[in-house]
């Protein structure tokens, strides 16, 4: 087992990196306070709830919320919903949620902490690859509006993160596709020397050989606490952590959350961030190419669907929460490992659409 400390403003927090990790209740018991409620999906709460039942026995008063799995439930009435188990738990500012689950239960649970009492502790437990390199560390929390992604939420760091590589043996091979983008992302704005070991470990990790996966969790998760612990709230280098997303989180608002996963029109997103780069003359000629065909090697597409429409989706880039006085700002590469956010014209983006 690896832990790696992640500093913020109120303190700070562990993240455990590891196998079997679930059913070790000494790591449980250090973290666990007052009423406990469980938050998971119905995919997850199958495989994996059984495992918590040695910690959970000890527990008075706990209850449980199983629910309904996928992105179009990271919704308002979601987060009502384990308000209202909070409340039918008699919770006190005490009080701990589990989340149990990959980033739209750990994002739903972790805004349910935050808002209920005005604060009380939740412990990730992510069960996906995405969840467990970037949704579970840092304290973003939220649920989606119709309009766009995430833009209904609060900061609320954790008390602890529980990442078990045991639960991604049985990860569905798209969801565990879509983590890698957001591994190969560390590499890209930040890391170059962890991009050139996954360009020479793509195909053991594509395979889930253990002790590539060990690294590659444990790497990001490092750059991830590093930034957290810099930019906590997103004033400035935090903002790097989502190169890819503003086109991503508009490719999965256009197709109403159905088609992509979020990982997947991420892997869009960066390929296309990377060709505005190019296109601006910001970064070497190629760059582009090579996160290509990296994230081809990890099984991820990088091509905007035959139906997306340009003018869409670039009125639902104008809603991203980076922007500013009514600009476009991006995540561009100045090279692999080097980035920075930068104000793009909306014609200049366009161009990248169509292409």
């Amino acid at each position: 087992m690896k832990v790696i400390q992640v500093r913020h403003a109120g303190g700070e927090y562990p993240v455990y990196v590891g196998q079997g990790l679930l059913g070790m209740t000494s790591i449980l018991d250090r973290h666990l306070e007052g009423r406990v409620l469980v938050v998971s999906d119905q995919n997850v709460a199958k495989h994996y709830l059984d495992r918590l039942r040695p910690t959970l026995s000890r527990i008075q008063h706990k209850r449980k919320i199983i629910l309904p799995a996928g992105e179009e439930y990271k919704t308002v009435a979601s987060w009502q919903r384990i308000l209202d188990e909070l409340v039918e738990l008699k919770a006190q500012r005490d009080a701990t949620i589990l989340a149990l689950g990959g980033g739209v239960v750990g994002d739903m649970a972790g805004f349910a902490a935050a808002s209920y009492m005005r604060g009380i502790r939740v412990i990730q437990m992510p069960t996906t690859l995405l969840a467990q390199v970037d949704a579970a560390v840092g304290g973003k929390t939220g649920v989606n509006h119709p309009q766009g992604k995430n833009l209904i939420g609060a900061f609320h760091q954790p008390a602890a993160v529980i990442a078990d590589l045991d639960t991604l043996q049985t990860l569905d091979e798209r969801d565990y596709r879509a983590g890698l983008a957001e591994v190969v992302k560390y590499g890209a704005i930040r890391d170059p020397g962890f991009f050139a070991w996954l360009d020479a470990r793509a195909d053991a990790l594509a395979a889930r050989v253990p002790d590539a996966l060990v690294e590659a969790v444990y790497q990001s998760v490092r750059n991830k606490a590093e930034v957290v612990a810099a930019d906590e709230k997103e004033a400035g280098q935090r903002a790097l952590l989502n190169f890819g997303h503003t086109f991503g989180h508009a490719l999965e608002t256009f197709t109403a959350y159905q088609r992509y996963r979020h990982g997947e029109a991420v892997a869009i997103g960066m390929v296309l961030a990377a060709r505005l780069s190019e296109f601006l003359g910001r970064c070497p000629t190629g760059t582009s190419d090579r996160l290509e065909r990296l994230l081809q090697r990890l099984g991820l597409d990088t091509r905007l669907p035959a139906d997306a429409d340009p003018d869409r989706l670039l009125n639902l880039m104008r809603l991203d929460k980076k922007n500013r006085a009514d600009q476009i700002r991006l995540i561009l590469l100045d090279d692999i490992g080097q980035a920075s956010v930068t104000p793009c014209p909306a014609d200049d983006i366009r161009e990248v659409l169509v292409k």
